[in-house]
């Protein structure tokens, strides 16, 4: 059997690249762990390639590096099964995009205040990242944009979210070539949102890419910084625009009929939900949208 002790060594080795500073950062000496990795490589083969200055990993230190890893998701996973049936107590952990995220996040803070035995972490990540990062188990709960067939993955509708087309405050839009004089402020998903959107509200357009590009942002909380400040249009989620710190300066013009999306709540289907993130999916919405989450 494999000492615990042996891998931790092994894997703080793979990280430092160096015995020293992996003996300094466990509190042993370089012999201890020495000893360890030799233990390893009796039972397992060779684990490293030994240089001057560093080390490098052979297949079979490859994989006994992913199996360190497993078993760390593994005991993760046995803490959240026994720590499960105390919900005001233990992580909340969610990923979710930046739009809804840039509403949550005050919501969870709110909950962590009324609840100091909470601890959150949240990440902003677009909808591949999520699938992933839920399916690997790295987070409880995701938000995702679009329904997933993944037969990992349990999916409970969450909340409805429009697309907002946002001018500056004091402009005025009523056709295409109104659009075309203010510009375009473009984001990672701005060219996709905007074509979905105007080809409902104003059908038959040019297209997107015949509007002059004034400018692009990558961060979900900036984006309406140039649309207030007067250099262009955008189309962007509701939520990340109703989380925007200066709505005076900017105004949603409302043409017709418009793109609405879900957004999916999901969490992994071989095992139920900790009492603690059903308390809290359950609040998020009830706050977020004013309706309670069913089927959690």
């Amino acid at each position: 059997m494999l000492s615990p002790q042996w891998l931790r060594s092994f894997v703080v080795l793979a990280e430092r690249g160096s015995f020293t500073r992996t003996a300094d950062q466990l509190g042993l000496t370089q012999a201890a762990v020495s000893q360890h990795i030799r233990h390893l490589e009796e039972t397992l083969g060779p684990l490293l390639i030994r240089r001057p200055r560093q080390i490098e990993l052979t297949p079979a230190g490859q994989a006994l590096l992913v199996y360190c890893a497993d078993l760390e998701q593994a005991e993760k996973r046995l803490n959240l099964r026994l720590a499960g049936e105390d919900d005001r107590q233990g992580e909340i952990s969610l990923i979710s995009p930046g739009s809804i995220g840039l509403s949550l996040y005050p919501l969870l803070l709110d909950l962590q205040a009324a609840h100091p035995g909470f601890s959150v972490r949240h990440r902003f990540a677009p909808d591949q990242d999520v699938l992933e990062a839920v399916g690997n188990n790295d987070f409880e709960l995701g938000l995702v944009t679009i329904k997933p067939d993944d037969p990992r993955l349990d999916a409970r509708h969450f909340a409805q979210e429009p697309l907002d087309l946002v001018i500056p405050a004091e402009g005025t839009v009523a056709c295409w070539e109104d659009l075309e004089k203010l510009g375009f402020i473009d984001h990672p998903d701005g060219q996709a949102m905007a074509s979905r959107l105007l080809s409902r509200v104003l059908p038959g357009n040019r297209g997107i890419r015949s509007i002059a590009c004034k400018g692009f942002v990558n961060q979900v909380g900036l984006i309406l910084e140039p649309v207030a400040r007067g250099f262009g249009f955008t189309v962007i989620p509701r939520y990340a625009r109703e989380a925007f710190a200066r709505p005076e300066a900017i105004r949603v013009v409302e043409m017709g009929p418009g793109v609405v999306d879900s957004l999916w709540l999901i969490y992994r289907a071989q095992w139920p939900l900790s009492a603690r993130s059903r308390f809290v999916a359950s609040e998020l919405a009830s706050r977020l949208t004013g309706e309670a989450l069913e089927g959690v």
